[in-house]
């Protein structure tokens, strides 16, 4: 009899085991080694990085400053970001309580009637509970005790479900540091965009007020009989172009100011800033290193490797999922049918001590399913490390190639702006003299507007080329 129940149960856990063996947890993708340099970038043996700068000091605006460290303090994605934190920390606290035994108190009491008719009941009817006092019919039961119970990690499956919630938890700390780059990144970004407007509304001004002052002398031509209304006309539509653009400025200057407030987690208000600083070299010499520095430097790519780190963890535990499982329970404290002979007699202890060991039979498709599943969330979490580490790769070699075109562009740029500027007072001298028409002095105009804005944008857009090179790099969360 006893071969005949052990028979079935011995070939279940062989079947789990077998089928568990034959699982591979050994995946690989092919491999894509980075390059020992950026493109158009000699190596730097000295491996110097700027990235390794705190954000403190590569910036030297102290308005900036301030302004990035009350975003780290209320952002609102970073306190999203910390909590997760928080959350990954309790799951390792979780994983870790899991491998020990569980211990509980367990105070009880209930009342039991047997049928007459029953062994049970028959029994109870002819024995004596105590000295001249047959069982009761309505038998009290009550217990004060402590229970336990603990799954033995024969196969390592708590180990790896903690060592997963251990490597979780590493990588939302990373993506929380990638959250605090970004974010000063971007506020420096909206900053210097800012800035920007500020310089952009300045000339756009001064520009109204030459056109203003031109449109007069027009006016007083054409009374004079040198100029004609198509002229006044023509004049009067340059500077109410002008004009459109000084409220389209203004208004991108509101929507920057409330991108600023609402990276800093506050209600729109004006932002302190001098536009002054705007023409300083503020940022440090921008030393790019060497492409394997990315792999310790940039937060998303530590994240990247803490979850191939936590998917093999996950996927070995799903393999342990087919070996059986080895429990064991127990009970210890004090039983009786009356509370007054609870705790005054030896008699009363009770214990218990049960193992089980438990194999899946006509569950392995789920199992299976659990550990396909597990694969695929290793594979994915190492194509998206290889996705990662190339993303990084491509921002810092755009960002290398930017700076350099945009130091180029700003020097012709500026040689533009200064024979632009130049034209429009010798267009000015060619009408007086009748030697240019009024066409001729509008265009030169606009075109020195136009020049000085594009030229504004370079700028700006040389420092935060600047700015995201150092976040590509890795910076801005130390």
């Amino acid at each position: 009899m006893k071969r005949t129940l052990y028979y079935p149960i011995a070939l279940s856990a062989l079947t789990a085991l077998n089928t568990a063996c034959s699982l591979n947890t050994d995946l690989t993708i092919p491999d894509k080694p980075m390059p020992p340099s950026f493109q158009d970038q000699p190596e730097q043996p000295d491996g110097a990085n700027v990235s390794t700068i705190n954000w403190r000091e590569y910036f030297s605006d102290s308005q900036l400053l301030n302004l990035i460290d009350t975003a780290v303090g209320n952002n609102l994605d970073l306190q999203i970001a910390l909590q997760r934190i928080e959350t990954a920390r309790s799951s390792v606290k979780l994983a870790n309580g899991n491998l020990l035994p569980k211990v509980a108190l367990n105070i009880g009491g209930g009342v039991s009637r047997f049928g007459l008719y029953t062994m049970d009941g028959a029994g109870n009817a002819t024995t004596e509970i105590t000295p001249g006092q047959t069982v009761p019919v309505n038998l009290p039961d009550m217990f004060v005790g402590v229970q336990s119970s603990w799954e033995i990690d024969v196969w390592g499956k708590l180990e790896d479900q903690r060592k997963s919630a251990t490597s979780t938890y590493l990588s939302s700390v990373e993506a929380a540091n990638f959250v605090i780059s970004n974010l000063v990144s971007d506020v420096a970004i909206y900053y210097n965009e800012l800035l920007a407007l500020d310089h952009e509304l300045e000339i756009i001004r001064l520009t109204i007020q030459k056109e203003q002052e031109a449109l007069e002398v027009i006016k007083l031509q054409k009374q004079a009989g040198r100029a004609n209304e198509l002229a006044v006309q023509q004049f009067n539509a340059q500077l109410l172009s002008t004009q459109i653009s000084e409220k389209t400025v203004r208004q991108q200057i509101t929507e920057i100011e409330n991108k600023i407030n609402y990276l800093l987690g506050r209600y729109p208000q004006p932002i302190e800033r001098s536009k002054d600083v705007f023409f300083t070299e503020t940022f440090h010499e921008l030393s790019a290193g060497v492409p394997s520095q990315l792999l310790e430097n940039r937060p998303d790519i530590r994240a990247a490797e803490f979850q191939i780190a936590a998917s093999k963890f996950d996927l070995q535990a799903a393999k342990a999922a087919f070996y059986p499982t080895v429990n064991i329970t127990a009970t210890f404290g004090f039983q009786a049918f009356n509370p007054e002979f609870l705790f005054v007699s030896p008699a009363s202890i009770a214990y218990s001590v049960f193992g089980q060991l438990i194999a899946p039979i006509i569950n392995m498709k789920a199992l299976e399913a659990q550990f396909n599943t597990a694969q695929a969330n290793q594979l994915s979490a190492m194509y998206n490390y290889q996705k990662t580490i190339l993303n990084a790769h491509v921002e810092v070699a755009n960002q290398l190639a930017n700076i350099k075109n945009l130091k180029d562009i700003s020097i012709l740029k500026k040689e533009q702006s200064d024979t632009l500027k130049q034209s429009v007072d010798v267009s000015k001298d060619l009408y007086k003299s009748a030697r240019a028409t009024y066409l001729e002095v509008l265009i030169a105009q606009q075109s020195a507007l136009q020049s000085n804005l594009e030229l504004i944008n370079v700028i700006k857009q040389q420092r935060i080329s600047g700015i995201t090179l150092y976040k590509a790099l890795g910076g801005g969360w130390r």
